[in-house]
């Protein structure tokens, strides 16, 4: 007769329990987040969903700087009819910096080293700035896309690694690279594969760690990874997650764990305006606050910590 040891059951069946429970308790993800747009403003969301700061100012970009501050590209207002950079002090709300844009409009804003500030203005002459404190220019880029249209001419321009800029220009159905101190284009990669009535206008890209760029496609409702040669390796639609979560995918942004951030700009009500999707195209976070959608976030913190990267970086 085979002896049975009752204490390895008892270790297995405990085994079992802790595993079970662990997985009962797994953490739910939360996130704070700064949110700019039209509609909302700028507001900066705690990961409770609560609105922990607010400031009256529509904004087409933003960040949280290092020091707390907040930096943003306004929408044309009252002081900036052609819009502009404001760096805001969050305690106080007084304007620390403030540059008022050249043309019809600015697009984006990027921190640079040395108290420096890379700009995106939007006109008959489209172009990337480098500008300093004083609100002198110290660089000028031009950007090679249409001019009939001012506003759909870039987006969120970008800063890369080797210190090259990369633009989704929208009605040009492309992302390019530029040389910053000559302004040749490097590279240039199509975002009409599914035929230009799809509408997928580029509206944020991001170079990847690995080499690749991640692109938000606003009304074709889609986001694209791409390799260095422009071939697509991977993409989500609404289809690809059950839901019809994109409306007007605007901002986009790869979290360290390799899931995706992506913002609603067209939802309204208590439609989903941002939300998590893993990498098998699960929906793993959701937001649902405010009235309407955001042109473009920062994931800020996760769970208490703050993000390791960041895209600005």
């Amino acid at each position: 007769m085979k002896f049975r040891n009752p204490l390895s059951s008892l270790f297995a069946s405990m085994a079992l329990i802790a595993v079970v429970a662990c997985s009962m308790h797994a953490e739910e993800i939360r996130h704070s987040f700064i949110g700019v747009g039209k509609a909302n403003k700028t507001v900066i969301v705690g990961e409770d969903g609560k609105i922990e700061w607010r400031i009256d100012l529509p904004a087409s970009d933003g960040w949280v700087l290092p020091n707390g501050n907040v930096l943003l590209a306004l929408y044309g207002t009252k002081g900036f009819p052609t819009g502009g950079v404001v760096e805001i002090d969050r305690k106080t709300k007084k304007f620390l910096f403030e540059y008022k844009g050249g043309q019809k409009e600015v697009s984006t804003v990027v921190p640079l080293d040395d108290d420096k500030f890379l700009v995106s203005e939007l006109g008959p002459e489209p172009r990337a700035i480098v500008i300093n404190r004083k609100g002198e220019t110290l660089q000028t880029t031009p950007l090679a896309c249409q001019k009939k249209n001012a506003h759909m001419q870039t987006r969120m321009l970008r800063v890369l690694p080797n210190g090259n800029y990369i633009a989704p220009h929208l009605l040009d159905f492309a992302v390019k690279e530029y040389e910053p101190k000559t302004g040749r284009v490097l590279k240039s990669f199509p975002t009409d594969d599914r035929g230009r009535e799809k509408r997928d206008w580029p509206f944020t890209a991001i170079r990847l760690k690995d080499g690749n760029t991640l692109i938000g496609c606003t009304n074709g409702n889609r986001i694209i990874e791409i390799d260095g040669t422009g071939k697509i390796v991977w993409s989500v639609t609404n289809k690809d997650i059950g839901e019809k979560l994109f409306d007007d995918a605007c901002g986009v942004q790869r979290l360290p764990n390799g899931n995706t951030v992506v913002t609603s700009y067209h939802a309204k009500g208590n439609s989903v305006k941002l939300f998590e999707e893993t990498r098998d195209k699960k929906v793993v976070w959701r937001y649902s606050g405010m009235k309407a959608g955001f042109h473009h976030f920062q994931i800020l913190t996760t769970n208490g910590k703050p993000l390791a990267d960041n895209t600005w970086k």
